[in-house]
């Protein structure tokens, strides 16, 4: 009787824990209250299907962390913080499975989240391997109280509107119209160049991926190099700002995600009263109330190739995503807009457009085009800055040659 007693429990222990799946998250405090709350309510729906969470661990960065753990063969099951570039190089090499493997069921899951046109655009020669969580568009903000004592009303559209402030407000060596350039680091590109060129192009990729070429010196790279170059031929602009600009009322407006306003209305509380938000701005000829694209700061979900039980993991992933409640809950978390396409018409939402912040950025995730699907994307953009946005910032090229010269290079890497 003992023995069948024990035969028992050992089998009731088997059929609860029958899977057991490795879950990495971001290393975001915020991020992983967010996955302990999901992995709690999971346990309740499917106990046999275990998951196991912990952090990305520590190293120069979370795609360093991923491809040490991916050749000692100690890759997750499942991660998050993946973004556009990284997931097209594990793709490449053959690290992460198609999740549109999962036919039907994986579209019911993208319908139900309301992202099919964010979802297009994730794709990587033909497939799709990414679930994008969250999508962060670039927006301007604006010293409304400074741009008010300059007889403006509302914030800048064109590059000329932009002008014409920095004129009016720029004394040199003291204060300035705007920050054009983010900083030299590889991944500021998304934050100036890639945002301005999204904005005056309607959302064109700069990469031809199918074709494995740079497209930005067309016609909507040259006038974004010309917007950059007049604005530092002219002083409105500098190298170096200082610490805080437009908080410190150094400059008037600069490009920023929604990651900044919790932080921004507990630091600067009087300065973000009188902040206004705007899209960012485009060409003098661009068509008055057309939406302007951006760049979409956005990462998301991979399942490893390596995956114990992939069937498993995607039924977890579906479930997460397929219930509104839970993009409540990450809003709530993390006060990042989810990658969901009806976050300004969805009743689930509408407690928190009651935030203009908020409800300008999530009114701008359907026109947010996330970075080109590029394995080399960190030397591409490592050779935008060296050989793009630098002879801007130092006026050492004309923009029509800095953009030849960038895109020859960046060609050199990607071809």
């Amino acid at each position: 009787m003992k023995k069948l007693l024990t035969i028992l429990i050992l089998c009731s222990i088997i059929t609860t824990f029958g899977v057991k799946l490795v879950f990495w998250t971001a290393p975001n405090p915020l991020q992983e209250e967010f996955w302990k709350a999901i992995v709690e309510e999971w346990k309740t729906v499917r106990p046999d299907i275990e998951i196991e969470l912990a952090v990305i661990p520590a190293a120069a960065s979370s795609e360093e962390a991923i491809l040490t753990a991916i050749a000692a063969g100690n890759a997750p099951d499942i991660s998050e913080n993946i973004f556009s570039g990284f997931a097209a190089q594990l793709a490449e090499i053959g690290a992460i499975y198609p999740l549109d493997s999962f036919g039907d069921d994986f579209w019911k899951m993208v319908e139900s989240r309301k992202m099919k046109n964010i979802i297009e655009k994730w794709q990587y020669n033909g497939h799709y391997y990414v679930i994008p969580i969250y999508s962060n568009p670039m927006l301007f903000w604006w010293r409304g109280d400074l741009l008010s004592q300059l007889g403006y009303s509302k914030p800048p559209r064109t590059y000329s509107e932009i002008y014409e402030i920095s004129q009016k407000f720029t004394v040199p060596s003291e204060k300035y119209g705007v920050q054009v350039i983010a900083g030299r680091n590889w991944w500021d590109r998304w934050f100036d160049f890639i945002t301005y060129y999204y904005a005056a192009s309607n959302g064109k990729n700069y990469i031809d991926i199918g074709k494995k070429k740079a497209v930005f010196n067309d016609e909507y790279g040259l006038k974004v190099a010309e917007f950059i170059y007049k604005m530092f031929e002219n002083g409105y602009t500098a190298v170096e700002l200082g610490t805080n600009p437009l908080y410190m009322g150094v400059v008037l407006g600069k490009i920023t995600g929604p990651w900044e306003i919790n932080w921004a209305r507990e630091t600067f509380p009087d300065v973000m009263e009188h902040m206004w938000i705007s899209p960012p701005p485009v060409p003098d000829d661009f068509p008055e109330g057309k939406p302007i694209y951006t760049f979409a700061d956005t990462k998301g979900l991979v399942i490893y190739e390596t995956c114990k039980d992939k069937k498993a993991a995607f039924e977890f992933i579906s479930w997460v995503f397929s219930k509104v409640e839970h993009d409540v809950m990450w809003i709530e978390k993390t006060k990042m807009p989810p990658a969901r396409e009806d976050l300004a018409e969805n009743p689930a939402f509408t407690k928190y457009m009651s935030d203009e912040f908020f409800k300008a950025y999530a009114e701008a995730v359907g026109y947010a085009v996330p970075p080109a699907l590029l394995g080399e994307t960190i030397d591409v953009q490592n050779a935008m800055t060296i050989h793009l946005i630098e002879p801007l910032m130092y006026l050492k090229k004309s923009p029509n040659d800095a953009l030849t010269t960038a895109v020859k290079e960046v060609n050199k890497i990607i071809f």
